[in-house]
């Protein structure tokens, strides 16, 4: 299938490693463009340096006000247009409810939540008609995670928001769209995995909850994001796509 994307310019946040290092490659294989954001310039270089001449990158924090014109800048300098953005951050910080404080809360609401959602209005602004948000969110928008209570209080309200925003801005004819990515094999999920004292064993049983018994390789999950943000998916908007091998129980 021809996605459509060749000299397309997507922005992509979160870009220099796990699903969206994943999803700018995806883009780029089948000849779109990216400007990809990450926190660190070392990684930001690296990450330019692997996907060549089709990546500009650029070192910034979606919990800075500046970073969603930052980007738009660098896409309209290096290639005269924005076509669309993947959104993806880094997860909120694990633990109970009980054990998380004001602060962390605070923290990760701006990084979260309202980065993101700054950055799908302020890129919003400027795409045209066939333009394409998509959220990197979590399958805990339909179901929680044990042990990742702020990831549970903040992902559900942002697809409510990103479900919002595609009705705001399907007139134009700009297209969001959620992506629920369900035990993927990333850094972020090794972290949590270790976390529990034993990778292996939380590995094992959390494949066993897995219909197709393995965790999804992020390659998988960059291929989805790439149709979805893509113009063969012209008639797909405020949708809330699993991407877990049929992890989640709910329709």
């Amino acid at each position: 299938m021809d996605l459509q994307l060749t000299d397309r310019v997507y922005l992509v946040t979160g870009g220099t490693r796990g699903l969206g290092r994943a999803t700018a490659e995806a883009l780029v294989a089948d000849g779109a463009r990216v400007v990809i954001s990450g926190r660190h310039e070392e990684s930001v270089r690296a990450t330019t340096a692997a996907l060549g001449e089709s990546a500009h990158g650029v070192v910034a924090d979606n919990a800075d006000a500046d970073t969603p014109g930052r980007l738009i800048e660098a896409a309209r300098a290096t290639w005269g247009r924005v076509d669309g953005a993947l959104i993806s951050v880094g997860g909120p910080p694990a633990g109970l409810i009980t054990e998380m404080s004001d602060e962390q809360w605070r923290t990760a609401f701006d990084a979260v939540f309202l980065g993101a959602v700054r950055l799908a209005r302020e890129v919003g602004a400027v795409l045209g008609d066939g333009g394409s948000i998509a959220f990197v969110l979590s399958s805990s928008v339909r179901q929680p995670i044990l042990d990742l209570a702020i990831s549970n209080g903040l992902r559900p309200g942002l697809a409510m928001a990103a479900k919002t925003l595609a009705d705001e801005l399907g007139p134009r004819g700009i297209r969001v769209n959620g992506l629920l990515p369900g035990r993927l094999a990333t850094e972020r999920v090794a972290e949590l995995d270790a976390g529990s004292g034993d990778a292996d064993a939380a590995r094992a049983a959390a494949s066993e909850q897995i219909p197709l018994r393995r965790y999804g390789l992020p390659e998988e999950f960059g291929r989805v994001a790439a149709f979805v943000l893509s113009p063969a998916a012209s008639y797909v908007s405020g949708v809330m796509l699993p991407v877990d091998g049929g992890m989640l129980r709910s329709l």
